[in-house]
């Protein structure tokens, strides 16, 4: 099972794994507080991407493109994902305040649709 969960919520015991999906480190969260298992900055959106979308929900329907086209190039990470998700919870946390627009909103998707 893989969840969705801003990193300023208190972590569960239903997160299971805590995966930190964005590029660059939440503000106001100290490192030590986030109880975060696993940082994948690397499948985060470019920095050129997270900067053009800027969380604009008018550009969302061609950020979820092109971030899909970014991801195609990291087979790897997203293997390696899927591999934690089928014995466990795997929570994907992020720090944008939009719930519906959001990279890792994208990033579940592509990891349910299989490889």
């Amino acid at each position: 099972m893989i969840c969705l969960k801003r990193i300023y919520e208190p972590k569960s015991d239903d997160d299971g794994l805590r995966v930190l999906v964005d590029r660059l480190w939440p503000r106001g969260i100290r490192k030590q507080d986030a109880e975060i298992d696993l940082w994948l900055k690397d499948i985060a959106p470019s920095p050129e991407l997270r900067q053009w979308f800027d969380h604009d929900p008018v550009r969302w329907s061609e950020f979820n493109r092109r971030y899909r086209a970014e991801l195609l190039s990291k087979k790897e990470a997203l293997a390696e994902l899927r591999e934690k998700a089928r014995g466990q919870t795997v929570t994907l946390v992020y720090a944008a305040k939009d719930v519906e627009h959001n990279q890792a909103v994208v990033l579940r998707e592509v990891l349910s649709s299989g490889p």
